[in-house]
């Protein structure tokens, strides 16, 4: 049985002084959701400061990425023995990293590799474009980003990992792929992806969330999905109704 995951994407919102208020205001109330998993993944700035707010409670902390080398002139960005001391999470291939930054299926790849050498659990995105999805290209374009994102690994380093497919059109967007919709498309672009690369056994051992607009009022129905085991939420992890959402997804 795969324990319920929801990990909150706060992107480039709150200082370290908002994001501290934040969980401490939000935390009792995560504390005492039983049978889930949750982690707050703050800007880089704030991470050092939650991590201690957070200390004690079962919240965990997730950075938003990372580079794939340790140490090195890689002006700007940040290493995987940087984020040990604080995260448990590092979300790998946003979407919005591959848009807007330039981000590959090859360094993926390598930041996931890099990522499970330090101990970090790495929640591997994918997800397809509003053009691809109206020209069914769906399933093939996502079933790739899965091979190429996995590609070298073994069956333990694939099981440690956690997948989110956000299609690109339904994040920050209101909009979002309904429930069976999700449901049809992790199944056969993930779930039996992952199967053929690493066996049913640890295909079906591996979590996968779903995000993109997701929220208090529909992640009930994500979470009747057989292959939904939680979801990765933006917008709506940055306000105290993030209690209720965890609430919902928990069962």
């Amino acid at each position: 049985m795969r324990t319920p995951f929801v990990a909150g994407n706060w992107k480039m919102n709150k200082t370290a002084d908002a994001a501290v208020a934040f969980v401490r205001e939000i935390a009792a109330e995560l504390d005492a959701i039983a049978g889930i998993d949750v982690a707050v993944c703050p800007p880089f700035i704030a991470i050092p400061a939650v991590a201690e707010a957070v200390r004690g409670t079962k919240i965990g902390v997730g950075a938003q990425n990372m580079y794939h080398e340790v140490s090195g002139a890689y002006t700007g960005e940040v290493s995987p023995t940087m984020l040990q001391p604080y995260c448990q999470y590092v979300i790998l291939g946003h979407s919005e990293r591959r848009a807007y930054f330039g981000e590959t299926d090859e360094g993926v790849n390598k930041k996931i590799v890099a990522a499970l050498a330090h101990g970090l659990t790495p929640i591997v995105c994918v997800g397809e474009s509003l053009a691809q999805n109206e020209a069914g290209e769906t399933q093939s374009f996502v079933s790739g980003q899965v091979r190429a994102a996995f590609a070298g690994l073994s069956n333990e380093q694939a099981a440690a990992c956690v997948i989110a497919y956000e299609p690109i059109w339904a994040i920050g967007t209101g909009r979002s792929a309904t429930a069976s919709q999700a449901g049809d498309i992790i199944r056969t672009s993930v779930r039996d992806v992952l199967a053929d690369l690493f066996g049913r056994e640890t295909a079906e051992a591996i979590r996968i969330q779903y995000g993109g607009s997701v929220t208090e009022d529909n992640i009930a129905e994500y979470m009747g999905q057989a292959d939904i085991d939680g979801a990765l939420v933006g917008g709506a992890s940055l306000k105290p109704t993030f209690i209720k959402l965890v609430r919902a997804a928990a069962g």
